[in-house]
């Protein structure tokens, strides 16, 4: 089972149906994904802040991690 996998058990469907009980929990489902989503995107954010250190490790994972966050917002 990846990551992906768990976290899609654990949070829950949100892709709403068209049934009012079921759409309100996965709008919570919803919220409690974009809620996640925007941690991850900090802690990357913060990896992406390394991109210009001297040491080799930690600016490879600031220079992956800032490409990342640039194609993003293309």
């Amino acid at each position: 089972m990846e990551i992906y996998d768990i976290v899609k058990k654990l949070i829950g469907e949100i892709n709403p149906v068209g049934e009012t009980n079921t759409d309100d929990k996965r709008f919570e489902n919803l919220k409690a994904t974009i809620n996640l989503i925007d941690e991850l995107l900090l802690d990357i954010d913060k990896v992406a802040e390394n991109k210009d250190r001297c040491e080799f490790s930690i600016k490879r994972a600031g220079e992956y991690t800032y490409k990342y966050l640039e194609q993003l917002t293309k």
